[in-house]
């Protein structure tokens, strides 16, 4: 049987290593998995001019594409990319920001606006430690250079928000250490933290608090979620299933891989000990697909878009992904 050839652009992440050698192959599917370290890079070739059959995407933008009842993509409940983000709040410490309160009225440099680290982050602070961004002046702009971050295709939003671009010959990051942005949040580490005394974070407990917050929300934030193009899931609806399937196959695998304990799989030498403590602390699967594990996340995000001007409505999860045959959870 001849299988159907599909281009797939993704991050080379351990959760898809198998995936990119082959050693899981998806049902029906001759998967040409391109490695691209830059996310906003994927993002903005996927969406700017739909080079890939499929790609890992940015999820608060294609939330956004759907409200506007303009996807060229269908998606599939598989999360590429997450994380915890209560740790990539970043301050000047002169800038008199001793509690999350203090960021109102601050000046405060992001990637994009519309970025989904950006959407939690805000979010977070928002509906947990009641700050007011109503009053907060942004500065969008490249973290570790000078200029734009990406060539998003962004959409307008629903009311004005003051941001201005970095039009410096300093990145956000610099900003940040000459004192010019009061504070940062980002989707990484600004290059001065650790060397550049005046760049802390905003919580240095960030662990305790984001362990806290899984606890209570059953929130793990999701960065990306699997994209499809549309035309092509049009003609071949049965590669939704397929992709979800392999992906899932793909992680476990990779989650075995972290359990060997006779040769570890990373470098870090306590990586069994907290491997076991994540495992137990997200009941054995620390980064679960599908729709219902991932629920109280993606409501989040949701509320949060919705908060924040970006999109009209808060629609049901399911309307964000295509059927899964009785895969579905």
């Amino acid at each position: 049987m001849n299988r159907l050839p599909l281009t797939f652009a993704c991050g080379a992440y351990d959760r898809t290593e198998a995936l990119r050698t082959g050693e899981i192959r998806p049902e029906g599917i001759d998967l040409n998995y391109i490695a691209i370290e830059a996310s906003r890079e994927i993002f903005d070739r996927m969406v700017g001019n739909h080079e890939f059959d499929c790609a890992e995407l940015s999820s608060s933008e294609f939330i956004r594409m759907v409200d506007a009842g303009k996807a060229p993509f269908v998606a599939i409940p598989v999360f590429p990319s997450r994380a915890f983000r209560h740790g990539f709040i970043f301050i000047n410490r002169n800038a008199g920001i001793r509690t999350p309160k203090d960021l109102e009225g601050k000046r405060i440099g992001t990637g994009l606006y519309t970025q989904t680290a950006a959407v939690y982050i805000r979010g977070h602070l928002q509906n947990d430690f009641d700050v007011d961004f109503s009053t907060v002046k942004w500065v969008q702009g490249a973290i570790e250079k000078a200029g734009p971050h990406g060539q998003p295709a962004t959409r307008p939003l629903l009311q004005p928000v003051d941001i201005t671009e970095n039009e410096s010959p300093h990145s956000l990051a610099e900003l940040l250490a000459r004192g010019e942005i009061d504070a940062m949040i980002s989707a990484r580490r600004p290059p001065g933290f650790g060397k550049n005394p005046d760049i802390v974070r905003l919580f240095p407990n960030y662990r305790e608090i984001e362990r806290e917050m899984y606890v209570r929300s059953k929130i793990h934030p999701a960065m990306h979620v699997l994209a499809i193009r549309h035309d092509v899931y049009e003609r071949n609806p049965w590669i939704a299933a397929s992709l979800y399937k392999a992906f899932n196959e793909a992680k476990d695998w990779a989650v075995d891989r972290m359990r060997v304990s006779i040769t570890q799989s990373t470098m870090f030498p306590w990586h069994l000990n907290e491997f076991d403590e994540i495992e137990q602390l997200m009941g054995g699967d620390p980064w679960p697909y599908g729709i219902e594990p991932n629920r109280s996340t993606l409501e989040a995000l949701i509320l949060f878009l919705h908060q924040q001007h970006m999109i009209s409505r808060r629609m049901p999860v399911e309307e964000l992904f295509v059927p899964l045959k009785g895969l579905f959870d």
